[in-house]
């Protein structure tokens, strides 16, 4: 990719042209969310300017027009990750209300006294929280994969979890935290040797790496909209048809039931089943739009790109001295977690934002894996397609004034 061509993707995004205390806005908290691009803002504003109004429900003009537009979204989706159905792309809320309903609704049907759920030690707390909520009520066990120092999971160690009280594998394609790129098909395949089904964790992956859940043959695949440059809002569940007509409905109320009278309910079909209430029809446009935007970029530009500052990111922080890297995995996505020597992360974050520069600091949602390292947390910074070499440059002349004040 050319300097040219990066420019022009930047001129895209509103957000990035503002200054922060003065200095241009050095935007590395990819991993928490992505910026949006123009044609995913006017989206919404054309939905609440245009179109606005409730969907499924109506037979007047505007109902039709945002029924229309949100089940051609749907679609988009599908495409997108390669299901087989359009029913089996069921809108959430995002990534954590996705693993809720399935870890609520899986669990009532598959999981029973003395059933075991498996995660990995990599986890964010969306992919651990829900799943001990389940294991509590059904009074099942919660049994954790481990990972090594480099944060690869171990593999000699997955078959040993994968027994006959093994309900569910649930584990992330990509670490928020670490980067590294989990080898889910071959997880899968394992479980699956054992008749167990698996959930994807996609937060993460979905805006670098290009998702096909039929070549996966995952059981669930979750993800949200905003970290691929969608709006906050809205998120996306994938499921097997076999399996979700199986499930019980996550949340009851209009648009998931078929009829309802004093003395008994009956649901309604997919993906309408597990969709109660009003939902987000705006930011589901926006999501349609994050997706062609990608698609016009494609996700092998996006990822030779995000693979060459992930690689000058690397080298210029070690280059520095005295920096640990957190997350050593060869295969890996754009996400460097960092300690600068003795500083505290959120010091070093705290100054970095004075000079314009926007990383994460703390424990990214992953309170096992910080305790794993022995530490409290890390410096995050993580990269997308608008980022710069450049934008890199600067990060680390900031990180050499604060070694200095620190010294």
């Amino acid at each position: 990719m050319t300097g040219t061509d990066v420019k022009y993707i930047r001129q895209q995004f509103p957000i990035l042209s503002q200054q922060v205390n003065g200095n241009p806005l050095v935007y590395f908290d990819n991993a928490a969310t992505t910026q949006k691009p123009q044609q995913v803002i006017d989206a919404l504003n054309n939905y609440y300017t245009q179109q606005n109004s409730n969907i499924h429900r109506g037979v007047h003009y505007l109902s039709q027009l945002a029924t229309n537009a949100y089940e051609e979204s749907r679609e988009a989706v599908r495409q997108f990750i390669n299901a087989k159905h359009t029913h089996e792309i069921i809108f959430t809320r995002g990534s954590t209300e996705s693993i809720n309903l399935v870890a609520s609704s899986f669990s009532k049907k598959f999981l029973h006294q003395g059933n075991t759920v498996v995660i990995s030690a990599m986890e964010h707390h969306s992919n651990i929280v829900p799943w001990q909520l389940a294991c509590k009520e059904r009074q099942a066990h919660l049994k954790v994969i481990p990972i090594n120092e480099q944060g690869e999971i171990i593999f000699d160690e997955v078959e040993k979890f994968l027994d006959k009280n093994c309900k569910i594998l649930a584990i992330t394609h990509v670490s928020n935290t670490l980067g590294t790129i989990n080898e889910i098909k071959q997880l899968i395949n394992l479980a699956h040797a054992h008749e167990i089904p698996v959930l994807i964790d996609g937060a993460q992956a979905i805006s670098h790496i290009k998702v096909d859940v039929q070549a996966l043959d995952c059981d669930f695949y979750c993800f949200s909209g905003h970290k691929m440059y969608a709006p906050m809002g809205v998120g996306v569940l994938y499921g097997k048809e076999k399996i979700l007509d199986e499930m019980p409905p996550y949340q009851g109320g209009g648009e998931m039931i078929k009829t309802v009278s004093f003395a008994k309910t009956t649901f309604n079909e997919l993906p309408f089943k597990f969709e109660a209430g009003t939902p987000s029809v705006g930011d589901v446009l926006g999501l349609k739009e994050a997706i062609r935007f990608i698609e016009n970029i494609s996700y092998e530009v996006m990822e030779a790109h995000e693979h060459e500052l992930l690689r000058y990111g690397t080298e210029k922080l070690e280059q520095l001295g005295d920096i640990r890297i957190i997350g050593t995995a060869p295969q890996k996505t754009s996400v460097i977690s960092f300690l600068p020597g003795n500083i505290h992360p959120f010091d070093a974050g705290t100054i970095l934002d004075k000079l314009g520069i926007a990383v994460r600091t703390g424990h990214h949602c992953t309170q096992p894996l910080m305790d794993f390292y022995k530490i409290s947390g890390t410096v995050r910074a993580s990269f997308a397609i608008y980022n710069t070499k450049e934008e890199i440059d600067a990060m680390i002349a900031a990180l050499q004034r604060i070694k200095i004040m620190f010294a």
